[in-house]
Formats: C-alpha cells, structure tokens, sequence
C-alpha cells in the first residue's frame, strides 16, 4: 500500500455561519476507511470546544415572558435570537458581554461589546428592534464547553435576574462519510475514503478535521506507551488495599479535601472514577486544587487521573 494522501477537494463558504469542506483519505487497506471515517465523524461531533452564550440578563424585564417597552420583541424572542449567535474565540475563560442600544434602530450581534478573544462570526445576526427612543441593555455571559448544554430548570425559580439558555458550543453541524473501492485486485484491494464537513462558521472544516485528529491523537498516544506487568508483581490482595484508601491519606488542603467530600468522594478509588476534566466542574474547585490532587494521588498511590472524561 502506498503513502496515504488526504486532499481537501471541495470547500463552499454558503454564509457566514455555513461552511462545507470535503476531503479524501487515500489508499487505506479494506476495514481502515470505516475505523477512521467513524472516529472522526464521532469526534468531530461531540469532542471538539466551542464558545456560546449560556445566560442573559435584559434590563427591565422579571421573567422570559416579559414584554420590553419600547421594543418589538419579547424576552423570549430575544432569547431566542441571542441562541443564534455564533461566537468563536481562543479562550477557555468565561467573560460577559454587554449591550446597550437607544432607538429607534434595529439591534444586532455587532452592538455587543465582546471581550477581546471573543468575536462574532455574523456581525449582522438580528436580536431586535427597537421603536421610537427607547433604550435596550443586555449583558450576556459567554463560557466554552464541547456539545449541548441544556438549560437547569431549577435555575428559573432561582430568583437569579439572569436567564439561562440552552447552549450550542459544536462547532460542527453535520459529518458524513463514504467509503469507496479504488482497487478490488486480491489480495491488495484498497479503499478511499471521502469525509463531509460542514460547520457553523466559528471552525472551518479543514480546522475542525485537524483538531479531531488531534484529539484523537492524544487519547491514543498513552496506549503506545503502556508498561505491561506480570500479575505476580502485585498480589491481588494488595490492589484493593491501595485503591481503597481514604483520601484523608492523601493530606489536602481544606478546600480541595472538602470539595471532594462534598461530591462523595470518599476513598482513592471513588476519586480514580473521575478525571481531571470533571473534577474542574465542581464549585469552587479550581485549577490549583486540581494539580494538588493529582499530585498527591500520583506520590501517594503511584496513580494519575486521565485529563479528559470518556
């Protein structure tokens, strides 16, 4: 089989939000266009980071129903049209947006004042519209995050002035792929595969493919470097006993011990069952805690967390 070529054959910019990208994969051996074209497909859709709005607050109004004077949508429909904007940036930190806007106009994505690593894909994307001199103010909250995150329903009844929406952060709308025959001469027959991207704009296909690669890449690369050993060398009355120790042993802050007891974490190996990714969504749990934990869990247990959860 000769050297594989990946081609980026096809790209369409429809709008600012739709982009297209085909590219093929060629030559593979029979069985790697499916192996390959379902991993990325299945990375490309639910791994890859993304930025969204996930909160707003629209001054003058007490609930998502609420009318706005002076405007000629409601609060939902401005919600609704704060869910369409497409945000891109580099930065994994959350950051607010704020908006303020007197009449009469019509209000779009390019009246927020972003945060300096945040930038709107289409400037012109329509939030509302607002008669005669009345004033509109919006401030938004934008954090990153991979997938869907649907709103907590708790959080309505929370008194919070702030409303919280349903956030899109893929990057990547649709992936499709096909595997085709290019050599069915035995017993070299190969195949070539052709992946379909198409995006929202925030990535371009060709980038979103090479961060799935990557992606890929860095939750495989631990399996070449995996260290087999005899079962002799641990007795298999011994492995229960390390795993199984409270973390009181592990000698943490107040802070990271209580944080970790608040989520019942009570021995080594309830803590072995979450990453270092899951451990950063507790409250109050930050990046500090984090690089203790794993420390002490490495001196003392000989053990580290994998940084991504699966």
């Amino acid at each position: 089989m000769g050297t594989l070529e990946i081609k980026y054959i096809e790209s369409e910019t429809y709008t600012n939000t739709s982009y297209y990208g085909r590219f093929t994969f060629q030559p593979l051996k029979l069985g790697q266009g499916l192996t390959i074209g379902n991993a990325l497909r299945r990375v490309l859709l639910s791994d890859l980071e993304g930025i969204a709005i996930t909160s707003a607050r629209v001054s003058g109004s007490v609930h998502e129903f609420s009318e706005i004077p002076g405007t000629r949508e409601d609060v939902l429909e401005i919600l609704l049209n704060l869910k369409k904007i497409v945000l891109k940036g580099s930065s994994k930190d959350a950051g607010i947006a704020r908006l303020k806007v007197q009449g009469p106009c019509i209000v779009t994505a390019s009246d927020f004042e972003l945060p300096s690593f945040v930038k709107a894909v289409d400037p012109s994307q329509y939030i509302a519209t607002i008669c005669d001199s009345n004033v509109l103010e919006i401030e938004v909250s934008i954090s990153a995050g991979r997938g869907y995150k649907l709103v907590n329903r708790q959080s309505l009844d929370s008194g919070k002035d702030s409303l919280e929406l349903d956030a899109v952060f893929m990057p990547v709308n649709k992936v499709n792929y096909t595997i085709e025959e290019i050599n069915t001469d035995f017993p070299i027959a190969e195949e070539k595969l052709t992946l379909e991207i198409w995006t929202n704009g925030s990535l371009t296909p060709e980038e979103s493919l090479m961060q799935a690669a990557t992606v890929l890449t860095d939750i495989l690369a631990p399996i070449q470097r995996i260290h087999l050993t005899d079962e002799e060398d641990f007795p298999a009355d011994k492995e229960p006993e390390v795993k199984n120790l409270p973390i009181e042993d592990l000698k943490l802050s107040v802070r990271a011990y209580n944080c970790l007891k608040q989520i019942n974490i009570d021995y080594t190996e309830d803590l072995l069952t979450r990453s270092q990714e899951e451990l950063l969504e507790i409250k109050n749990f930050g990046k500090k805690c984090c690089e203790e934990v794993t420390q002490a869990l490495k001196n003392i247990v000989g053990l580290t967390l994998p940084k991504k959860k699966f």
